[in-house]
C-alpha cells in the first residue's frame, strides 16, 4: 500500500508542477481578470492550469474521478477521486502577492490520502501521503512544539471574514495569541506544517480548498478540524500544531 501511495504522490506532485508551468508565466506577465457570478475573481491562469492538470491525470489514472473548481466533476471508479484547486489565492495572484498556490489531493474511499500544496512563486511545495510524513522540497517537516497561545502565531486568510462571522471568538483568540498575521490561503497551511506558525483559520471553505491540506497538516503532526471541532474535511477549517487545538476551540467558542 505504501508503494502505491508513493506512486500516487509522485503523480500529484507532477500535476501540481504542471499547473505551475502554466500559472507562473501568466503571473509574471500580467493577465486579464474576470468575475464569477459570486463576484470572486477568476483568471485565465486558473482555467488553463486545471485543463492541463486534468489532461495529465486522465492519461496517468484513467479510471479515477476528477473534481475541480473550474470544470466540475468527471466520474471515475467510485474509489479514487482527484480534487483540484488550480489557483488557490486568486486575489493574491492578481495583486502580485506570491502567497497563492496549487492544491492537488487524491481521495480514496472518501478520505484524502495524498495532498500537495505548491506555492510556486515562493518556491516551496509541501506534500504528504497517508502514513509517510510531510515534506517541503524533499525535507521532512513537522509542526511546532509551542504549547502556549501567548507564544503562538495566528494567521488567517481574511481578518474581515473571520471577525464578521465570529466576532467574539475572533477578538478572544487574537488577544490570546502572541502574534497575528494574514499569511493567507494555502501558504498559511504550508507555514503551519513547517512549524512557522501555530494556528491557521478559514471559516468558509470548499472541498477543493481543504482536501489537499488534510494529509499535509496531519502528517506533519498537526490537527485539522471544522469550526465545530470535527476531525474531518468540511466546509470550514481550524488547523493547529495539535498541542493548541483545544485551547483555540475554547477561545473561539468562549
Amino acid at each position: 500500500m505504501a508503494s502505491e501511495l508513493d506512486d500516487l504522490l509522485r503523480i500529484a506532485r507532477r500535476a501540481a508542477a504542471i499547473a505551475g508551468e502554466v500559472i507562473m508565466p501568466l503571473y509574471q506577465s500580467g493577465l486579464t481578470v474576470e468575475l464569477k457570478a459570486d463576484r470572486t475573481p477568476v483568471t485565465l491562469a486558473e482555467r488553463r492550469a486545471e485543463e492541463a492538470v486534468r489532461t495529465f491525470l486522465e492519461a496517468e489514472c484513467p479510471s479515477h474521478g476528477i473534481i475541480g473548481e473550474e470544470f466540475g466533476e468527471k466520474a471515475g471508479d467510485g474509489r479514487h477521486r482527484w480534487i483540484l484547486d488550480p489557483l488557490d489565492g486568486t486575489k493574491s495572484f492578481i495583486h502580485q502577492v506570491p502567497l497563492f498556490g496549487t492544491l492537488v489531493a487524491l481521495e480514496r474511499d472518501g478520505e484524502p490520502v495524498v495532498g500537495v500544496i505548491a506555492c510556486h512563486a515562493v518556491g516551496e511545495t509541501a506534500y504528504a501521503a497517508k502514513g509517510g510524513g510531510a515534506f517541503i522540497n524533499d525535507h521532512r517537516v513537522r509542526v511546532s512544539s509551542v504549547t502556549s497561545l501567548a507564544d503562538a502565531t495566528l494567521s488567517m486568510t481574511s481578518y474581515f471574514r473571520v471577525e464578521a462571522m465570529h466576532p467574539a471568538g475572533y477578538h478572544r483568540l487574537v488577544e490570546a495569541c502572541g502574534l497575528s498575521r494574514a499569511w493567507g490561503d494555502c501558504y498559511g497551511y504550508l507555514a503551519l506544517a513547517a512549524g512557522r506558525i501555530e494556528v491557521m483559520l478559514d471559516p468558509e471553505m470548499s472541498l477543493w480548498d481543504v482536501a489537499a491540506l488534510w494529509p499535509v497538516v496531519t502528517e506533519a503532526g498537526g490537527r485539522l478540524t471544522t469550526w465545530e471541532g470535527d476531525d474531518r474535511v468540511g466546509d470550514s477549517v481550524i488547523a493547529t500544531n495539535g498541542l493548541l487545538h483545544e485551547r483555540v476551540l475554547s477561545a473561539l467558542r468562549g
